[in-house]
């Protein structure tokens, strides 16, 4: 949908420094533009819990970071997210993959397609769901919109083929 270049540039545009993530096949083909733009630094994590604490971390340390996973390690990180971005109040933005989005006719019962928007409205998470490429301004000011009000934004991303 996007390339890793949009994706970057959109990213120094907000002012993210650092992009925590466990890449998937869609959202990992943007690692190495990410890697490549200076401005921004590109942290792997063996684990999707850990990327919202490690998140956490550099937020405290003064840095702008962005969290990049797919909708199931979003299930998998589910008390980490909660510790940073509700007890630690910590407006973390992140760009989640929705996995099978894009593909929900020929791949029928993909369960990610039944829990990813209720586990996001559960956390308490303003999402913007991005299913087209012209929606790459929506995004941007999404999260714009999100970091004004001090609260964690999320860009879901469909993913598949259309």
């Amino acid at each position: 949908m996007f390339s890793g270049k949009q994706i970057a540039e959109l990213f120094l545009d907000l002012g993210i420094t650092h992009v925590v993530t466990i890449p998937d096949s869609t959202i990992g083909a943007w690692g190495d533009a990410i890697e490549a733009t200076p401005g921004l630094r590109l942290v792997r994590v063996c684990r999707e819990g850990e990327a919202w604490g490690v998140a956490g971390g550099l937020s405290l340390g003064g840095a702008s970071p962005m969290v990049l996973i797919q909708c199931t390690g979003l299930f998998e990180s589910g008390d980490a997210l909660r510790n940073v971005v509700h007890d630690w109040k910590l407006p973390i933005p992140a760009l989640i993959g929705y996995r099978s989005y894009l593909n929900q006719s020929t791949l029928p019962g993909d369960t990610c397609l039944v829990f990813t928007e209720p586990v996001l409205d559960a956390w308490k998470l303003d999402f913007k769901l991005i299913t087209d490429p012209g929606q790459l301004g929506e995004m941007r000011e999404h999260f714009l919109d999100c970091r004004a009000t001090r609260r964690p934004g999320v860009a879901l991303i469909a993913e598949g083929k259309a």
